[in-house]
């Protein structure tokens, strides 16, 4: 059952840049490491200045869990987690 991870970060202004690297480095990491990890993409729009939105499918909440508890996400969220205003996560099933 296919799961769908969608984050929306708003980054403290002076942490853009470095921010937007390091989670384009986790998006790369989790694809290339997780093979359940199906698909992870980094998006953002001018009009919403200093925001970041995930779309991450799982090929099931367990693999979710998985990429949680690898080493890549726990380095990444430890590096980022002061560049980070706000954090916004919600989860969906994928509709067959």
């Amino acid at each position: 059952m296919r799961y769908a991870v969608c984050v929306t970060f708003k980054i403290v202004p002076e942490h853009w840049n470095i921010f937007v690297d390091l989670v384009k480095r986790n998006a790369k990491t989790s694809k290339v490491l997780e093979k359940d990890c199906l698909q992870f993409d980094v998006c953002t729009n001018k009009m919403y200045p200093y925001e970041v939105f995930l779309y991450e499918i799982y090929a099931s909440p367990e693999a979710f869990n998985a990429h949680l508890r690898s080493s890549h996400f726990r380095d990444f969220d430890a590096e980022a987690s002061m560049m980070i205003a706000d954090k916004q996560v919600k989860t969906y099933f994928l509709v067959d």
